[in-house]
């Protein structure tokens, strides 16, 4: 008797170290390599603020989080099985897949239900509207999402997607180069090409913008995304990243200073007020939209992402269609109830 009573204890005791949110035996144990889409900068704070917190260890994910260069080279990488998945633009990924259907990939999370795609021009270019864009010469990387989704812009703005130079550079030298006028305008993630435009010293108000979300677009911008074949064989692991994600997510947008923290400690040469000001541009921009709101984080509505898939076929002359539910699965998305986010304070 006294012997069970001993063990009866000793099973509390282990319990009560490991502690509720850690992972036990009865949960999946995997170790999962992941890309992010770009550098760590404030947008993607809350990847690394579960990592760090355990959240991800807690669901019994062994994570590791690389930075990444750009979304076509993300969704190449883990489509080429480099990293087991990541976070990159689905509609990359949408190319990526009806051009290469045997390694075609799956979003799970749309993390940008809002897409932060943009043309940056200066004022002094005289470039007021879409129109102007003709015979300019464009700068941003090869694998820059808006740069490969201007046929969609282009499109739907009423201009010859070929009407545009485009010079190809890398990501450090793209702002530089507008500043210096090498280029008439660039792509980029709004959050990421204006801020920096800022800390360059570029008055805000010099600063012509145009939103590709402002034109009447369907698009989604970034999703969590991975191999069908991977999330089949690990469905409760799959499901436990996404919680992870969210409590990640929720602390960010509760507590942004703790989250920027997260990310100095990470690469301690950030600037800590230039990558909150980005971080809460994301959040209120492209993260905490009205569909969000309604719906709750993460998922999609079908037929909005049928039209982006529609106006992807149709600008990049696609050989095929896929249907929406071949490009993003709300199967492992908890209950709405534990996706509605708070607002920012």
């Amino acid at each position: 008797m006294r012997k069970a009573i001993i063990f009866a204890m000793a099973l509390v005791l282990i319990a009560l170290t490991v502690g509720p949110g850690l992972a036990s035996p009865a949960r999946p144990q995997v170790s999962w390599k992941f890309t992010l889409d770009f550098a760590v900068q404030g947008p993607q704070a809350p990847f690394i603020v579960a990592l760090e917190k355990g959240y991800f260890a807690a669901e019994g994910i062994n994570l590791t989080i690389d930075r990444g260069f750009g979304s076509a080279d993300a969704v190449t990488k883990i489509a080429s099985g480099a990293y087991d998945l990541g976070y990159a633009d689905i509609n990359s990924m949408v190319e990526f897949n009806v051009r290469n259907p045997d390694k075609a990939l799956i979003g799970f999370v749309m993390f940008l239900n809002s897409p932060p795609f943009a043309i940056l021009t200066l004022r002094r270019e005289g470039i007021t509207r879409p129109s102007d864009l003709q015979g300019k010469k464009l700068g941003a990387p090869a694998g820059d999402a808006p740069r490969r989704l201007f046929p969609v812009f282009a499109k739907a703005v009423g201009i010859h997607p070929d009407s545009v130079e485009w010079v190809t550079m890398d990501v450090p030298l793209r702002e530089p180069s507008l500043i210096r006028g090498s280029v008439n305008a660039i792509t980029g993630f709004y959050f990421t090409a204006f801020l920096n435009l800022k800390a360059a010293g570029i008055n805000p108000n010099d600063v012509v913008a145009f939103l590709y979300s402002d034109y009447g677009l369907p698009l989604y911008g970034n999703a969590v995304m991975a191999p069908s074949a991977l999330l089949r064989a690990n469905p409760e692991a799959a499901k436990g990243f996404v919680r992870a994600f969210i409590r990640g997510l929720l602390d960010t947008i509760n507590d942004p200073d703790a989250a920027i923290a997260a990310i100095k400690r990470r690469d301690p040469l950030l600037n800590d007020a230039l990558e909150k000001e980005r971080l809460l541009l994301a959040l209120r921009s492209n993260v905490l939209t009205t569909e969000v709101a309604r719906d709750g984080f993460g998922g999609v509505r079908p037929e909005r992402l049928s039209r982006a898939i529609d106006a992807l076929a149709e600008a990049f002359n696609l050989p095929g269609k896929p249907k929406w539910w071949e490009v993003f699965t709300v199967g492992y998305l908890p209950a709405k109830k534990d996706r509605i986010l708070p607002t920012l304070r």
